[in-house]
Order: C-alpha cells, then structure tokens, then sequence
C-alpha cells in the first residue's frame, strides 16, 4: 500500500443530523429541522425533503403537519461530544468533519453580532478534538442555512444573502483561527439543481422561472464562496479551503455514440460546480447551456474577478456511487443519492437500491485530478444499511466492511497511477440521521447509536464489528484492510 504519510484518515458528519438540541443554546432554526420523517411505504420516492412553497413552510412551522422532525433531535452529540469525540480517538482518527450550523451563530443569520453561547460550543468540541490530536475538518454550510433566510429573502436567490455568508465565515474564521486548519464552504453545493429548498434554501413556487433562479442562486454561492476563500487566506495563512461536490462518475450504457454522449452531458453537468470553484470561470459548455435555455446570470461588476482571483485549495467530494446514461428516451431510472440512472447490470445494490462501484472510484479519482490538477479529499463514503444487534450485543456489519476495504483497495490504486489524495473521511461514521430519508434505521457508522426512526431508544453508543476493522487500517496508514 502506498498511502502518503500524514495520510487524513477519519469520519465525516453534518450537525443538521447529529447535534439535535435545535431549541438550545440560542440556536435558530434551520431548513433541514422542519423536514419530516415520511416511513418508506408512504413516500412518493426516495427523497422527501423538498419544501417548494411559503404555504408548506407556514404550515410545518404552525405545527399542522406531522410531529416527526428527526433532525431537530440528531443523536443529541451537542450534549455527548465527549463520549463520541473519545470513540474516535480509540479508532485513531487523524481528522473529524464536522459542521458548524450556521443559526447557532446567527439564529436568524442576518444579525450583526453573533451568538456567544453558540461560539462556545463549537470552541469545546475544537478543543475536544485537539486533546486527542484529531484535526477538525469544518464545513461553513451544510444544508444549514437560517430558516429566517428563508423566510425573509428566499435564500440564496436574493444577492444580500451573499454578505451575510461572508460575515459569518470572517466570524467563525477569527474566532477558530488558532484551531481549525481545513475548512469546507458549501456541502454538495450541486445538490441546489435538485433541490432548490436544501441547497439554497430557495422556495421554487414563489419564483416566475426555476431554473433562472436556481443558476443566480448558484452563482451567488459561488462568489460567497470565493469570498470566504479570500478571508481565509488573509486571516488564516496555513489554513486549506476547499469546494465539495456530490460526485457522480457517468458511464455511457453502451459504445452507441448516442449514449456516449449523453454521459459526456451528465459528466460536465456534475463537474460544472467545480470547475467555477477550482479554475476560477464559468466552462464555455456551461455558457452554452445558458444561453439555449435563455438563462441570464445578473453579475455584478468584480464578480468575475473575485471567482477568478480565489480559487480553493483542494477539492472534495462525496461517492457512494456510479450512474449509467442512456441516449434513448423512457429507460427506467434507478435511485440513489440524489441521483437517478439507467441499472448497470454489472454492479450490485445496497438495501436502499444505491449501485456499489468500487472501481468507479478510482476511475473519478483519475478524471477529476486530471482535470484539475489540485489536492483531492473523499469527504464522504460509506454504505447505509439495516443492522442487526444479536443477541449479546455485537453487531457484524462485514458487510460494510467489504464496501470500505474494495473502495479503499482502489484510492490505493489511484494513489500509486499518480493521484494526490490528502484524506479520507468515511460519512456517518457514527450512526446519523439520514439526509436523504430522515431515517436513523439507514446506518453508515462503526459506532451504534441506540434510536430508531421515531426517536424512541437510549442513544447508548456501542462499537460495530467496522469498529476494530477501520481502527487497524488507520493504524497501518492502509496496509491491513
């Protein structure tokens, strides 16, 4: 195996899914604490978490629908970051991504001073991290905006959200300068085209032209972002910031042109986001795109300048999966994260029908370091699947670490073909609300947490047969898998 030295091994996390306490500390709320658990059988498909309209917001904040909020509970980890943080110093950590929730700093994420109390918190939990050596990896944003950004200017559709962005990342960068090294701005920022509500907290029906809105959005983001990553430089010299991206490598379903091109569509469709983030312009494709479908970015004069000049540092992203692309109309789709493609009948599926593609990895690993030519972070990885406690209490997810030890085998492989990987971090690496479903009975972690999907149970923590497993791969950088 040839993992670098100083390899980042450790697990990722998002505090809209684990923290809970959403009503402490002077936190505001946020727009993933009012999306509901819908059970499996009741769903339309597999994501329901989209809120489109102001009258749904009305309605869920009046308490008119439903009273099963399973992110505004989390697995309570704002009051056990001891216990947790301790579980991942005995599995050997080297790094923890974790996110900071923007309404605990500014409630309704317009104020001009923060929230002290929220400042504390995250300065604990730092500090918690450093006792055992484990670097923080922060996201500035995921899926966390202020529910009152909402509310009062549609999110990230309205140009003023850019500067409110900008003054809590300036906040949290002077307050955690000493601490925090890497930094994250936008969770899956492409996630906006598929749903507007949880990457730009933008409400789609109380706009005139969706898809305008959404891109404006985006580029709004983007300036944001290349904003916060000048303020890092400036205020934290030998911090790292990056982008992250939901990575979906696209395979054509067959050498028919035709499809061949459909993937090379959905490739740049994907890769659109970073592009922006990592080489400092919109793509001439994208351009393209834009002036077929008569959208008209409204850019501010500098805006440009400011995306060019304040590039990040290292790109990450989340795979858990690959898709197929078809040519063809009306082929039946598959889930997965977000996602939908044609079935690759060559991959098997998880419990919850995401096609496993351990080479994929590698395969993206190579594509997007030749394209970019910067560091490269799997930020997200894992597999979400039903677990079963026996009898005495052990829990033998093999299964899980099968998924790791193939997807691990092949980051080693892109590594020796000349890729620069500086970490990995697997997702859930305790048992978290899901973000797609809501679910707690969707479980990624070594370490179970005692809850089910309505929130009965201890929040007793215990360690999965994974545990053991991926403290001895961190232990050997990656030779024993």
């Amino acid at each position: 195996m040839t993992f670098p030295k100083g390899f980042l091994w450790g697990g990722a996390t998002a505090a809209n899914q684990l923290e809970g306490a959403y009503n402490e500390g002077g936190k505001g709320l946020s727009i993933f604490d009012m999306v509901q658990f819908v059970p499996k059988e009741e769903r339309a498909n597999e994501i329901e978490m989209d809120i489109r309209s102001k009258k749904e917001l009305e309605d869920l904040l009046a308490g008119n629908v439903g009273d099963n909020f399973p992110k505004r509970r989390g697995i309570d980890f704002y009051h056990r970051y001891k216990e947790d943080i301790a579980l991942f110093a005995e599995m050997g950590f080297k790094t923890f991504r974790m996110s900071i929730s923007w309404p605990r700093i500014f409630p309704n994420g317009d104020e001009t001073e923060p929230n002290e109390e929220g400042l504390a918190f995250y300065d604990k939990v730092f500090d918690e991290l450093l006792k055992y050596g484990i670097e923080p990896l922060v996201t500035l944003s995921h899926y966390e905006i202020p529910l009152a950004l909402v509310q009062k200017y549609n999110g990230w559709a309205d140009r003023r959200v850019v500067e409110f962005f900008v003054h809590y990342a300036e906040t949290v960068f002077n307050r955690y300068k000493g601490k925090v090294k890497y930094w994250l701005t936008f969770n899956e920022i492409n996630i906006s085209t598929l749903s507007p509500y949880i990457g730009s907290g933008v409400l789609i029906d109380e706009v005139e032209n969706k898809e305008q809105t959404v891109y404006q959005a985006l580029h709004h983001q983007f300036v944001a972002s290349a904003r916060a990553v000048k303020a890092c430089h400036e205020m934290i010299p030998d911090a790292m910031i990056g982008c992250m991206l939901a990575r979906m490598e696209v395979y054509p379903e067959t050498c028919s042109p035709d499809d061949v091109l459909e993937a090379l569509k959905e490739d740049q469709m994907n890769l659109f986001f970073t592009d922006v983030q990592v080489r400092g312009y919109y793509p001439s494709f994208m351009l393209s795109y834009f002036e077929e479908n008569d959208i008209k970015l409204d850019m501010l004069p500098g805006d440009e300048e400011i995306l060019l000049q304040h590039t990040v540092d290292y790109l990450s992203f989340s795979y858990y999966m690959s898709m197929v692309a078809s040519g063809a109309p009306g082929k039946q789709k598959e889930k997965g994260n977000f996602f939908s493609g044609v079935k690759n009948p060559y991959l098997e599926s998880s419990d919850w029908g995401w096609q496993i593609d351990p080479k994929g990895l590698r395969i993206t690993l190579k594509k997007m370091y030749d394209r970019y030519q910067v560091p490269l972070f799997i930020v997200e990885n894992g597999l979400g699947a039903y677990d079963k406690v026996e009898e005495d209490g052990s829990i033998n997810d093999d299964y899980r670490i099968d998924y790791m030890r193939a997807h691990i085998e092949q980051m080693n492989e892109a590594i020796k073909e000349g890729v620069d990987l500086i970490g990995y971090t697997s997702w859930g690496c305790i048992d978290l609300i899901s973000a797609s479903t809501s679910e707690m009975s969707k479980r990624y972690g070594f370490i179970y947490v005692d809850q089910d999907d309505y929130g009965n149970g201890t929040l007793e923590r215990s360690k999965k047969k994974s545990f053991d497993w991926y403290k001895q791969v961190i232990t050997t950088n990656g030779e024993e898998l």
